[in-house]
């Protein structure tokens, strides 16, 4: 079942072209790994189809709904109510946490699912504690942001996410904040979701995590998609010389 499906996306800021006419779909229960250099639109490609920025031009249907299409050369989105709902589909983990620090972990976690979903506090807490197992943080529900460390921030911010039970998880660049031995505490949630067959799309620079956990690879540069497939191809194979120079720099690391 296609979850996503993002059409010739075009988005400019002050006149420059972020996006130029990007394609993409994905599958239920498929993990899409989107790589490229700083610069090469990745992030923004996530911001607009979670609705953080509107195109300029394009046709974006989420899980069967249509969120935009474009009218007469511009873009032209859903009603305030067809947004909001089409927005309850997805999740989004950032790469600086976002939580609230003035929360505890438990009200980061629950008040979304209360105010928007209109859960009962003993639900939203029941799940939040089953979440916070899950993550490895069960002795953490009382402490605040300021007290964890980068790792842990993340993983709240992960179990925040999973907590409104979207359809489709994305990260973006949900390590770059964190040093190496931390990164290795996220990748770890990732790869634990991504055996649960959770529908994700991770914008990363993590190679060897792409290509060990993706069940699909998109190589963007400059705005476009310059090469996607399977991540043995991508990797070993790449067919795009601008594909071969990009990860040449990894594998000299």
């Amino acid at each position: 079942m296609e979850m996503v499906s993002a059409q010739n996306l075009w988005k400019s800021f002050d006149g420059q072209e972020v996006l130029r006419g990007i394609s993409c779909t994905v599958q239920q229960g498929e993990v899409l790994a989107i790589i490229g250099p700083s610069g090469s639109g990745k992030s923004t490609l996530l911001r607009c189809i979670t609705q953080l920025e509107q195109v300029d031009q394009g046709h974006i249907v989420i899980c069967g709904e249509e969120l935009v299409k474009t009218v007469e050369g511009k873009a032209r989105y859903g009603d305030k109510k067809t947004c909001a709902r089409i927005g309850l589909h997805l999740g989004l983990v950032f790469q600086n946490f976002n939580l609230f620090p003035h929360f505890n972990v438990l009200r980061n976690i629950t008040e979304a699912p209360m105010r928007v979903l209109k859960k009962s506090g003993e639900e939203a807490k029941a799940q939040a504690l089953s979440l916070l197992e899950k993550m490895g943080l069960s002795d953490k529900a009382a402490a605040y942001p300021g007290q964890l460390s980068g790792g842990q921030q993340q993983r709240v911010s992960i179990a925040r996410a999973l907590a409104m039970s979207p359809d489709i998880l994305f990260f973006d660049e949900p390590t770059s904040a964190l040093d190496p031995e931390l990164t290795g505490e996220i990748l770890k949630v990732i790869r634990e979701l991504a055996a649960e067959h959770m529908t994700m799309v991770v914008v990363t620079h993590e190679m060897k995590f792409a290509r060990d956990v993706a069940d699909r690879v998109i190589f963007m540069d400059g705005g476009v998609i310059v090469e996607e497939g399977d991540p043995q191809q991508v990797f070993e194979a790449p067919k795009s010389e601008r594909t071969k120079a990009f990860l040449a720099r990894y594998n000299e690391r």
